[in-house]
């Protein structure tokens, strides 16, 4: 199995002041909305790292959205290490919702599964020109109670108590979908939308487990997400 360098990484908060996107590491953020922990995982300046080739896919997909739908991404989470999943285990929440750690596929993955550890997730949400997040039917990170069904899922059809239509909302998601797809297709670089989550774009699986996860111990001090 390869191991990342930290030459494979890419700091998007020091390219952010030049794209078309901006950035909300809300893991970092113990009061900040939407973050379901309700305390910091990250430290206070944590850094958004993603890996160089899906940081390519991020920088053309914002500006596609912006030039044509004049809507801007704002980034909300990469880099998640295992040390930071452990954290994310830890906490009162997921404790109290013990099923979020069980079935196929998993609401929290494993410390050190999936794309995120291997800094090839991103998490995206859609600005407009005032610098409001549009409607996607859900807010960002939203996990269904036991046994009802996610409207964050791409396959939703159905959203209740919001002031679009589903027709609107799904429209919406497409503007950015289609965006990170073309993206992607540009560059000829593979891109996998997860279903369960609208605002989850990564690599394949068979392309990111061909990878090691990282932890912050495997980390420069400079790029650790849990402990400065």
């Amino acid at each position: 199995m390869k191991r990342l360098s930290a030459e494979d990484l890419v700091s998007m908060t020091r390219l952010a002041p030049t794209e078309a996107f901006s950035i909300d590491l809300v893991y970092a953020q113990a009061s900040h909305p939407d973050n379901m922990f309700k305390q910091a995982i990250y430290h206070p300046k944590a850094e958004l790292w993603l890996h160089k080739d899906l940081a390519k896919i991020v920088c053309l997909g914002a500006r596609l959205c912006a030039e044509k739908h004049q809507l801007f991404y704002e980034l909300k989470d990469g880099l998640r290490t295992s040390t930071a999943q452990q954290k994310m285990e830890q906490t009162d929440i997921v404790q109290q919702n013990i099923h979020w750690l069980k079935g196929t596929p998993r609401l929290l993955s494993n410390p050190g599964a999936g794309a995120h550890p291997r800094g090839m997730a991103i998490d995206i949400v859609l600005k407009d020109t005032d610098g409001q997040e549009i409607n996607m039917g859900t807010r960002f990170d939203v996990l269904p109670p036991p046994n009802a069904p996610n409207p964050a899922a791409r396959d939703c059809i159905s959203f209740i108590n919001q002031p679009l239509s589903a027709a609107e909302i799904l429209t919406n998601r497409s503007y950015l979908t289609q965006t990170m797809q073309e993206a992607a297709e540009t560059l000829n670089l593979p891109l996998f939308p997860l279903p369960a989550e609208w605002w989850d774009f990564r690599f394949p699986n068979d392309y990111y487990e061909g990878f090691a996860a990282l932890s912050d111990a495997d980390l420069p001090k400079e790029y650790r997400m849990v402990s400065e």
